[in-house]
């Protein structure tokens, strides 16, 4: 149980929730396979894979969202539908029209979804409702955001806010490279993107290449800022940042991994383990990266910079739940 990717949510501290109640929401909705008319499925599924849908270990909660979709290309339903309509204007001597393929292409889509294969997927979240963090273990915030969706239409109340920091990633990125020094407690990596602000919007990638010296600092005064740079944290996780404040490409190093023996332990207890040294590690890691990015803006600020300019408008609340932190200027 290691997460490779955060999408980092905030919830109120010692946030009124427990697992038992927690567990009695998720189970209104759980997962069920696509029926046979049904192109996707999605529901709550046990992480550990029995009965329960909220795994706690010690403070820390593990939830997992499931997914199905029917793989039934439209292609697919365009060859077999334009077949049949070939069959149909040599029958009645004329082609069909406009509305009538409509028709005959949604009568294909009904009779082969049933025959269609299914993919499952489940994306994990965890859940510290002590220290107030909500993190989804997903690639992008688009597919985190169907957890958070899906958490929104289960839960009786869902108080979730963005994790908003003083400095963007993106300029403080570009503080550490221009000074050739990272943040107390982190170390700056071999590998950066840079990208240009202007039209043209070049990009500069660096992999498994020193960025100290001459030629980054000349990428940023040409003005080009990083959206990417790898970091390790303590000698002990190395990690992507974004321009969005997401972490990527996350690494728990073998100090981390070391530390657990997984030939003297069942399944469960091997699961359990894991997830109290991820969670013990991340709950360390990503209070040093608000640090470094000058501090945390509380929600009350954050609710205050997003008010309208109109007098009396009401504040959007896709940008207090959805949007990202911070646009980026390309």
């Amino acid at each position: 149980m290691w997460f490779k990717n955060l999408q980092i949510y905030r919830l109120p501290a010692n946030w009124d929730m427990t697992p038992e109640r927690l567990e009695e929401q998720l189970a209104k909705k759980p997962f069920h396979p696509c029926g046979s008319q049904d192109m996707e499925s999605r529901g709550w599924l046990s992480p550990l894979g029995n009965d329960v849908l909220v795994h706690a270990v010690g403070r820390q909660w593990l939830i997992a969202l499931g997914f199905e979709h029917r793989l039934l290309p439209s292609a697919v339903v365009k060859q077999e539908a334009d077949e049949r309509a070939e069959e149909l204007a040599e029958q009645q001597g004329y082609r069909l029209g406009r509305k009538q393929m409509k028709e005959l292409r949604e009568h294909v889509t009904q009779e082969l979804m049933p025959r269609a294969f299914t993919r499952r997927r489940r994306l994990h979240a965890w859940i510290d409702p002590a220290d107030g963090w909500l993190v989804v273990d997903a690639a992008s915030q688009s597919k985190a955001e169907d957890v958070l969706e899906q958490l929104r239409h289960t839960l009786d109340g869902f108080p979730l806010t963005l994790l908003r920091t003083e400095k963007s990633p993106m300029s403080a990125m570009a503080d550490w490279l221009a000074g050739n020094e990272a943040p107390a407690g982190f170390t700056i990596d071999q590998d950066c993107e840079l990208r240009s602000v202007t039209e043209d919007k070049a990009v500069v990638r660096y992999v498994r290449h020193p960025l100290e010296g001459d030629e980054v600092k000349g990428h940023l005064e040409a003005g080009k800022l990083p959206t990417r740079l790898a970091l390790t944290f303590d000698d002990r996780i190395s990690f992507v940042l974004t321009e969005k404040l997401e972490i990527k490409r996350l690494d728990f190093l073998d100090v981390v991994r070391d530390q657990i023996d997984g030939e003297q332990q069942d399944k469960e207890a091997l699961f359990n383990a894991e997830f109290a040294l991820m969670t013990g590690e991340l709950a360390k890691l990503l209070p040093a990266v608000v640090e470094a990015l000058g501090g945390e803006i509380r929600a009350e600020a954050a609710a205050v910079t997003a008010q309208p300019a109109a007098a009396g408008a009401p504040a959007s609340s896709a940008q207090t739940d959805t949007a990202p932190a911070y646009d980026p200027p390309f």
